[in-house]
């Protein structure tokens, strides 16, 4: 039988809903915005006309992006890095947070302090910079991968997780014959599923998003990712005149319609992997927080 709530229940619940819906009224009304205005004129926009719904609605902005053959050399790039990045990110993370949940290996606490020296302690830009230069790794795809190859902070939570798993199964496989190799592939990475997915998808929107390094390290058009070409195109009027002109055919600088539209272009398709995602991220996003 429902128990009616109280006053003061009433309303705790009622100001909890308030807020709830002001926070998703913030966090969604931006991109809600970038939408309409980039399907609206760019009079409209420029008058501050679009509020939730485009005006004069048209695509203009999305043809005159998609005919710009350098974004999808782009887009292959961004595929590049984020798909094979996130796999080399992914393996790396499970073969250092493997040993360093076994007791058995006798420098695991010294490992372990270093690496999360790493998470307090860099050497900054320049030096960075220059081992990227001496490793002979600027303007190159293998650089873009290796500079963010692994995350500290992910091998710590794979070594908990791995740590909470039962002892049991690995003594179990060894009475069997298997190596530790055949444990880690055969039993420990099948019962890891949902926090590598809830890694690997944020390894995947790291590398999907990230263009700082990418612009200081890559040279050449053909090896940018499309975040970097977004960047460009968004502060034409400094660093893109070649790419304005082959988006406005000759204009001296971009519609803030097109430019909208290539901010929706690229941050969509990262948007629409997490549907496929979601299941396996809500069970290993606080995965191997908490040691059992």
């Amino acid at each position: 039988m429902k128990q009616k709530m109280g006053f003061s229940e009433v309303v705790f619940v009622s100001i909890c809903y308030i807020i709830i819906i002001f926070v998703c009224v913030v966090t969604l009304y931006p991109f809600i915005y970038l939408i309409s205005a980039s399907f609206s004129s760019a009079t409209s926009v420029m008058k501050n006309e679009v509020v939730l719904f485009p005006k004069e609605f048209t695509t203009k902005a999305y043809r005159v992006v998609m005919e710009y053959k350098g974004i999808w050399l782009s887009y292959l790039n961004t595929l590049f890095y984020t798909f094979f990045g996130t796999l080399l990110s992914l393996a790396l993370t499970i073969l250092a947070a493997y040993p360093l949940s076994k007791e058995r290996w006798a420098p695991r606490k010294a490992m372990s302090l270093f690496i999360v020296f790493t998470m307090w302690f860099g050497g900054g830009m320049i030096p960075f910079y220059l081992v990227m230069r001496g490793l002979n790794l600027l303007d190159s795809r293998l650089g873009i991968l290796l500079y963010p190859a692994i995350s500290a902070f992910y091998v710590i939570i794979f070594r908990t997780h791995f740590q909470s798993l039962p002892a049991s199964l690995e003594e179990s496989a060894k009475l069997e014959g298997a190596n530790d190799a055949q444990i880690l592939m055969r039993i420990i990475i099948p019962l890891s599923k949902p926090i590598m997915a809830a890694v690997a998808l944020y390894y995947a929107v790291g590398r999907w998003n990230s263009y700082f390094w990418e612009m200081l390290l890559l040279s050449s058009n053909k090896k940018f990712p499309v975040q970097v070409l977004l960047q460009r195109i968004i502060i034409s009027s400094q660093l893109g005149q070649d790419i304005a002109k082959a988006l406005t055919r000759g204009e001296a600088s971009i519609p803030t319609t097109i430019k909208f539209a290539a901010i929706v272009i690229t941050t969509v398709p990262i948007i629409l992997i997490y549907p496929f995602l979601q299941k396996y991220f809500v069970n290993g996003a606080l995965v191997g927080s908490v040691k059992e």
